[in-house]
């Protein structure tokens, strides 16, 4: 659900916004056809669950928007009628998981960048290679999407 480019680059959009305004620190990411994995780390400011809702608000908003004016069946299909929302973009209950070792969080960084070079997906050579993610960074040191402050230290 996230092709065209223009979806993932609402949520690179997101991120640089959360990042810039102190609200987290993102230290992976992958932005794959119909989902993304994140490693960040929330203010301590800020409840899970509010950053949670007002980053995917934002981004779901902002689709299904686009969604009406340019795919008009694929936005009705997201009718759900519920009582706190008309159109249900994201999942109402996103995975997130505690990273509580350095092993771990090296586990699931390495699980991001890998994504997209599995054959289910193919959609790069190298984990580097492809545009959404933050391999890239990983690999050159390059901040190709403005928002890097630093790599995973635990």
């Amino acid at each position: 659900m996230l092709n065209p480019d223009k979806y993932k680059d609402i949520i690179i959009e997101s991120f640089k916004f959360l990042v810039n305004k102190n609200r987290v620190r993102i230290f992976a990411f992958v932005i794959m056809p119909n989902h993304y994995h994140t490693v960040w780390r929330i203010n301590e400011n800020l409840e899970k669950s509010d950053f949670q809702r007002d980053s995917m608000k934002f981004t779901g908003q902002t689709i299904l928007r686009d969604l009406k004016s340019y795919h008009k069946e694929i936005h009705n299909s997201m009718y759900v009628g519920a009582k706190d929302r008309k159109y249900q973009f994201w999942e109402r209950n996103p995975l997130s998981v505690p990273l509580y070792s350095q092993k771990v969080v090296e586990q699931k960084i390495n699980y991001i960048h890998g994504n997209p070079i599995k054959p289910k997906w193919n959609l790069a050579a190298e984990p580097q290679d492809y545009k959404y993610s933050s391999a890239g960074f990983y690999y050159t040191g390059k901040d190709e999407f403005g928002f890097w402050k630093t790599i995973w230290k635990f």
